[in-house]
């Protein structure tokens, strides 16, 4: 491992150790990360009190009163030296879920400028878009808010320099050869190219986050005049079934 630049650990305040796959998203990484989680999760080491993961990483907060952070390092990198972590097995329990997407017309009127930029029609660009399946890669920014990847290429289109004031609960945004899908009404960078009736934050249910890191997910196109109906829908027309 001391020959390679990742995976690499690194400490975080007092009670957290970083174990970083890559410093820029792919897919072999975003993998590394969720395996490893689920792997650390089965290991069940009883001072490690939680874990997460980002676009790259698996944080890990642990108990220093009672696990060194020596000790911990020491377990981690055992654990690493075990497999190939970027080839490994995603977890299990990870879903499929179609989210129903009215792309473009007034719900989502940055579709014409990203396609523009993808080098699309917008007949095109929907087309590639509501065919993609993407993973969830992390769960950030908002309470349940995914980011979604990898698209194919001619959407590695950057984000905007300036601001969108706001975009509603719903939205569906795209830069970078990645999705994000909106829990909250926000202000935004990201362009706004497909509208949905998905409530990714239910506070109360007992899964309060509708999506998960790993999950994989596909956009199909509704038409405008079906939005109604689907916002009628306590799940927003969403269908999941188990991979």
């Amino acid at each position: 491992m001391s020959s390679q630049p990742f995976p690499s650990l690194a400490s975080v305040g007092l009670d957290g150790l970083l174990v970083r796959f890559a410093d820029h998203l792919s897919e072999p990484a975003n993998r590394a990360a969720l395996a490893f989680r689920a792997a650390l999760e089965r290991a069940n080491i009883p001072q490690i009190e939680e874990t997460s993961t980002s676009l790259v990483s698996t944080y890990v907060r642990f108990d220093p009163l009672h696990l060194p952070l020596e000790r911990l390092e020491a377990q981690i990198k055992a654990l690493l030296a075990g497999q190939d972590w970027y080839a490994a097995e995603l977890p299990s329990g990870r879903r499929l879920i179609e989210i129903p997407t009215v792309y473009g017309t007034d719900l989502a009127p940055q579709l014409a400028e990203a396609a523009r930029l993808a080098g699309m029609s917008e007949a095109e660009a929907i087309t590639s878009l509501s065919s993609a399946r993407t993973r969830v890669t992390t769960i950030g920014f908002a309470p349940g808010q995914p980011y979604l990847g990898t698209l194919p290429e001619p959407w590695d289109i950057p984000r905007q320099t300036g601001l969108t004031p706001k975009v509603p609960v719903g939205a569906l945004v795209v830069a970078i050869r990645q999705f994000v899908l909106f829990s909250v009404s926000t202000p935004t960078g990201w362009r706004h190219i497909g509208q949905t009736a998905a409530q990714l934050f239910q506070p109360d249910a007992a899964e309060p986050f509708l999506l998960r890191p790993g999950d994989e997910v596909v956009f199909p196109a509704v038409p405008r005049d079906a939005f109604e109906a689907l916002q009628a829908d306590p799940m927003g027309g969403i269908r999941m079934r188990p991979l």
